[in-house]
């Protein structure tokens, strides 16, 4: 599996960006995908995931209200809808995949090792 991650860009505070990771190659039921983000200066940290049996999602605090995480099963593309963006969400973001055996607990859908396959990231700027 490959990744594509894209949409990123310049916004103003209080608006809303919507970036895909597209998938190239097979995945399986047991996937999960993710996105994580890196501010400058900080480490990258767990943004969002859909784990694509039962369809379950996960967010950081911070986000949640604010960001949707979806799948379009047809395009083999992950979404992340996000609204009501604010500065402190600038960052570069990557999309990660998880390409194994076995299905992963929602519980470690935040954690970075879950996942096999990272994405080039894109950069969101949020302007105040």
């Amino acid at each position: 599996v490959q990744l594509q991650a894209s949409g990123g860009g310049l916004v103003q505070a209080g608006g809303s960006l919507r970036l895909s990771c597209a998938a190239s190659g097979r995945t399986s039921s047991n996937s999960a995908v993710a996105w994580f983000r890196q501010a400058p200066g900080k480490e990258r940290a767990f943004v969002a995931a859909i784990r694509y049996s039962g369809g379950n999602t996960v967010y950081e605090d911070s986000v949640k209200g604010r960001f949707t995480i979806s799948r379009d099963n047809a395009k083999n593309t992950v979404y992340l809808q996000m609204n009501s963006l604010k500065p402190e969400d600038t960052a570069v973001y990557y999309c990660a995949a998880r390409d194994r055996n076995t299905r992963p607990i929602i519980s470690a859908l935040s954690l970075a090792a879950t996942y096999d396959k990272w994405g080039q990231g894109t950069l969101v700027t949020v302007s105040s």
